[in-house]
Order: C-alpha cells, then structure tokens, then sequence
C-alpha cells in the first residue's frame, strides 16, 4: 500500500507539471490546447533517445524546454485568430495539429514502444519505511513539489503574476497601460508548452515513450483541469495529486474497473462542485 501511494505521488506530480500549464493557458487565453499531449509525447521521445546518462538526461531536458517555448509561441500565433469563436474551432486546429506532430514522431522514431532510462545513481531503488521504491519516482516527487511552489510563488508574489492576472481580469485596462497583450498571451502560451515538453522528459523512465500516450496523457491532464477548476495552480495541484492517487489504487485493487473509477471521481466533483474545487471566475490565481 505504501508504495502504491508513492507511486500515486509521483504520478500526481507529474501530472501537475503537464496540466498546470493547461490550466492556466485555457484560464487566461480561453484556448483549448488539444496539442498539449502530442508536446508531452514530445518530450518522451527525446528522452528516449538521449536517455542513458546525465548528460544525455540534461540535454534532452534543454532541447524540450526550447523547443517547447518556440512550439507554444508558434501554436500561440496559430490560435490568435480563433480566440473570439468557439471552443470547437480552437479544438480542431490543436487537434489537428496534434495528429500532425504524432505522425512525424513515429516517421523520426518509428512506431515500436521505446523505454527511457533513470539517470545513473537515479536508476536503482531506496528503502523507505521498510519498502522498496525506484529512487528516481521518489526524486520526481521532490521535484514536482518544487515545481508547484516555484509556479504558486511567481503567480501570486511577482510582478509577473500580477501582469499575467491584470490581463485575465481585463485585457484593455492592460493595454492602455502600454502594454502589449500578445506578448503576455503568447509568453504564458509558451511556458505552458515548455512545462508539457518537460514533463515528457520526465515521465519517459516512467511511462517510456510509444504511439497514443499523447491521448492518454491528454485525457488525464484533462481530468485534472476539471476537477481543479480553470486557471487555479492550487487547483491543479489537488487535482493531479487526487487523480495520481485514484488511478494507482484504481489499478492496483479493480484493475479491471480502474478507467471506470477515475471518471467516476471526475462525475462526483462535477455533480458536487460543477466549476471545479478551486474554480471560479475566469482569473489565474492560486485560489
């Protein structure tokens, strides 16, 4: 039991790193980003193939970070068109865009399942409370935690959060300040792409990299922002630690029932709480 909890752990966390910048590009922009998964998968690849040592580990989590930055200012461009019609037409250009870049990734990397090693000195196994656990799920758990209190802190403590929720609140009040709301929509764009194409990165030892994790992942991530609420990083937080949590018990005690347990707790959070645990008016915030 207890490693299954740590397991749910550090699948929750990283599905923090993947959903919160959805989250908060879906809050502020009111862009559905279908993309976010085919990033992730993304990321996976490149871990796959760089995976094997630090160096190859460090350079492929640079090389996803980039690229995740100029990917999201790209699809940041593709969606300002579409941002003032509907969810659905925001949906099939990023889906679209989506089975694009899965189709290229099995051209690069053909279409059998890859596996991406731990890191040396990450790739064994630690006693905790008596239990055995891979060292590296148990970084990631530590990284993870990091990460949300970085996001929380520059969301509500900078200048910067202050910027990126003055602009959700009212984009022409920013405007006459000077200040020009692409760049903020396109910059938020780009480091939730950037977050994606990380956790890819470091969810490949994990989950490896093959064809239809992008869906898997998205579904997931999807899960998360709703439960959470839109724009809400604590939301997120929650979120994922709470779908971490059912879809590990979920698989260890009804394996066959598990899919059916993690959308019942979506149901359950939506009859309870239709705008999420967190949610509320459209603003990014920690809520």
């Amino acid at each position: 039991m207890l490693v299954s909890v740590l397991n749910g752990l550090a699948i929750g966390f990283l599905l923090f790193i993947l959903a919160v910048g959805l989250s908060i590009v879906f809050g502020m922009m009111d862009v559905l980003n279908l993309a976010h998964g085919a990033l992730f998968l993304g990321g996976a690849y490149l871990g796959a193939a760089l995976s094997g040592s630090w160096g190859g580990f460090l350079a492929a989590l640079g090389i996803a970070a980039v690229g995740g930055l100029l990917a999201g200012a790209l699809l940041s461009l593709m969606t300002g068109p579409l941002r003032r019609r509907s969810h659905l037409d925001q949906a099939l250009l990023t889906l679209g865009v989506a089975f694009v870049v899965a189709e290229l990734l099995i051209i690069a990397f053909g279409d059998d399942p890859l596996s991406a090693a731990a890191p040396p000195a990450l790739d064994g196994s630690v006693t905790v409370f008596g239990a055995v656990y891979p060292a590296y799920r148990l970084v990631l758990i530590g990284v993870g935690a990091v990460l949300a209190v970085a996001v929380y802190l520059v969301v509500e403590r900078t200048r910067v959060g202050a910027l990126v929720r003055a602009t959700v609140a009212d984009r022409d009040m920013v405007a006459t300040l000077g200040i020009d709301n692409r760049l903020v929509t396109t910059a938020v764009f780009a480091v939730g792409s950037l977050l994606a194409t990380t956790a890819g990165v470091l969810g490949g030892p994990i989950y490896g990299a093959r064809p239809g994790l992008d869906a898997t992942v998205l579904i997931l991530a999807l899960v998360v922002v709703v439960i959470g609420g839109l724009g809400s990083v604590r939301g997120a937080l929650v979120g994922a630690l709470i779908i971490g949590q059912v879809d590990t018990l979920g698989r260890m005690l009804l394996p066959e029932l598990a899919s059916f347990v993690l959308f019942a707790a979506l149901a359950l959070v939506l009859v309870l709480r239709p705008q999420g645990l967190f949610g509320g008016p459209a603003a990014v915030g920690a809520r």
